[in-house]
């Protein structure tokens, strides 16, 4: 008797911080819905924590350019089982080319489920460079970082060829979300896309796979945190052999017009209420207030792009930060807000999934 109690004690005592929990998400919607982002994040930075050891022991066998993939994949399974969030994919099997510019439109930092589900093995994210500096600079190394410098863009030429070598030569993907910050609202909409990531792929000749994630405002957004499936259709790839600079405007309207065709096809069209009539407007003076800035993007380098890919020499230093690191990376970025609260980032396609809704 006294071994069972000694064993049941410490597990009454392990189980009221979960009963406790269960009684704030019962007890109303916001409750709810601060319970499950507490679970999300909190499952995030656990996987975020592990992967610093993924990172090294993937190296040291060779495959330090499925990491990403690993940890996504991992995030995914923990996520979904907890919170009950699945995400349906259609087209998976054009993932299958390789090496491709994957471009995802970004609506919140529940993004990250879609990168955990879909993140194909050997394939990169973007970062930025400053963070290469800091104590998430090994473990980006370890698992391969494209590092964009924004301060410089006298080599954005020479590097841009240079990480599409790479990436020809090592058959590796990109990950980006060209949109450049996250766009939520319950109308299915985009910014205009940012062409950092089209340069990148004219200049390498390599295709763009576009994908598109459904609105899922009515599963998430502030105050609803709900159960559900979010859908995902990835498009076929899109040729950028023989294009020059001179047809990335038309080859960026191309991509955006076939997203948000895709997007509005596969989202649940919302009722018109007095509510999604106000997201509406504010969604049209976002896109117009990113268009009217295009001119001056466009004029601080040819084509709009005005960052720089460094030369990368090495292939352990030239792949991608994972999922763990793109939520840090966000994380960091938080000092970079402006006063009125927008992302001041201009990141041609970083992850920005760091902050909640």
């Amino acid at each position: 008797m006294a071994f069972l109690v000694s064993v049941v004690k410490p597990l009454a005592y392990l189980s009221l911080p979960v009963i406790l929990l269960r009684s704030v998400a019962s007890a109303s919607p916001l409750g709810r819905y601060y319970v499950r982002q507490g679970v999300y994040l909190g499952t995030l930075m656990t996987v975020a924590a592990c992967s610093a050891v993924v990172a090294a022991g993937m190296s040291v066998v060779g495959r330090q350019y499925d990491v990403n993939h690993f940890v996504a994949r991992t995030f995914y399974f923990l996520a979904n089982h907890a919170l009950g969030v699945a995400v349906e994919v259609e087209g998976e099997e054009y993932l299958d080319a390789r090496p491709a510019v994957l471009m995802v439109n970004h609506q919140t930092m529940l993004d990250i489920l879609v990168v955990g589900r879909l993140m194909p093995k050997h394939t990169s994210m973007t970062s930025k460079k400053s963070l290469q500096f800091t104590p998430l600079g090994p473990f980006m190394s370890m698992s391969g970082a494209i590092f964009i410098d924004r301060g410089n863009s006298a080599r954005a030429v020479q590097s841009l060829k240079a990480a599409g070598e790479l990436m020809r030569r090592l058959k590796i993907s990109l990950w980006m979300f060209p949109e450049g910050t996250r766009t939520s609202s319950e109308v299915s909409d985009m910014l205009p896309l940012k062409k950092g990531g089209f340069h990148l792929a004219v200049e390498g000749g390599i295709p763009i796979i576009p994908i598109v994630t459904e609105n899922y405002w009515r599963l998430y957004h502030k105050g609803v945190f709900d159960e559900g499936t979010i859908k995902v259709r990835v498009l076929p790839p899109i040729s950028t052999t023989g294009l020059t600079a001179s047809d990335i405007p038309a080859l960026a309207t191309r991509v955006r017009d076939q997203m948000l065709a895709t997007l509005r096809e596969i989202s649940v069209v919302p009722s018109h209420t007095g509510e999604s009539e106000k997201s509406e407007e504010k969604l049209r003076e976002i896109v117009s207030e990113s268009a009217s800035q295009a001119p001056a993007e466009a004029d601080s380098f040819p084509g709009g792009y005005h960052q720089n890919i460094p030369h990368i020499s090495d292939p352990a230093s030239a792949s991608s930060a994972s999922i763990a690191s793109s939520y840090s990376s966000s994380t960091v970025a938080k000092s970079e807000i402006s006063e009125n609260g927008a992302d001041t980032e201009e990141d041609e396609g970083m992850i920005l999934v760091g902050r909640p809704t």
